[in-house]
């Protein structure tokens, strides 16, 4: 597993997937927060609601465009059946294979952290940031990007062609995140079935860490649909042999 997270790493940063994203991701950010139209100077409010409201949006295109390559690539080119003869079982490669995206995610995101500081250092101290909801907004961010990764890495590991893969990973990805709020929206649905409808999104469990409330129930749905993609990856690189 660790050769083919090596193997990952060193192609997502020997080819432009990874400083393209990095780049993307940071200065559109930092355009909305701080030139584009209502940016935070001109508001004179400490706030990155801007930030933690369009991030999501960026990543459900951003992180499928990271991972359609990874089994897409793989089957396109071949190498998928020298992969599968090696040591190793099927959950490990799909392990490596999520935790070089994971990792590459994660390098993208911790930049983002100088935004926190640089409001904290703008804010009065008589209208200080609010620093409890911004660190739950920060770990509700992670935790949705780590999910986004877990189905790009399923969506190519069902298709034979990156773009099938990436526009797959962008149609699970807004499925995820905004459909079921949509979906319970909708007039048919009444009484309390709208509320389990968004609990099954990943919408409201985002939202409601964004609070600032840390909740065990949260978390563990986060990791549960990591879970669940991770395993479905992994059932669909068995189907190989089947």
């Amino acid at each position: 597993m660790i050769a083919i997270l090596r193997k990952e790493i060193n192609l997502f940063f020997s080819s432009l997937i990874a400083y393209i994203s990095m780049a993307v991701f940071f200065i559109v950010l930092a355009l909305n927060l701080f030139v584009f139209q209502g940016n935070i100077l001109e508001s004179n409010y400490a706030t990155l609601d801007t930030f933690f409201t369009l991030a999501p949006w960026i990543l459900i295109f951003l992180i499928p465009a990271i991972t359609m390559r990874s089994f897409a690539d793989e089957k396109q080119s071949g190498t998928i059946e020298f992969l599968m003869t090696k040591p190793i079982t099927d959950l490990q490669i799909v392990l490596g294979k999520y935790i070089a995206a994971l990792l590459l995610w994660t390098f993208t995101f911790l930049p983002t952290l100088i935004y926190f500081i640089c409001i904290k250092k703008l804010s009065l101290d008589a209208a200080p940031i609010d620093s409890g909801a911004a660190y739950g907004s920060y770990i509700g961010l992670y935790f949705l990007g780590a999910v986004f990764v877990a189905i790009g890495i399923f969506s190519s590991s069902i298709s034979n062609n990156q773009i099938v893969a990436f526009l797959l990973g962008v149609f699970l990805c807004y499925l995820m995140y905004d459909a079921f709020f949509r979906f319970s929206t909708l007039s048919i649905f009444q009484g309390q079935l709208d509320y389990y409808i968004q609990a099954i999104g990943l919408n409201a469990h985002y939202d409601s860490i964004s609070r600032g409330v840390v909740d065990t129930r949260d978390i563990v749905y986060f990791l549960s649909v990591i879970a669940l993609f991770i395993i479905g990856t992994r059932t669909a690189l068995e189907s190989r042999k089947w």
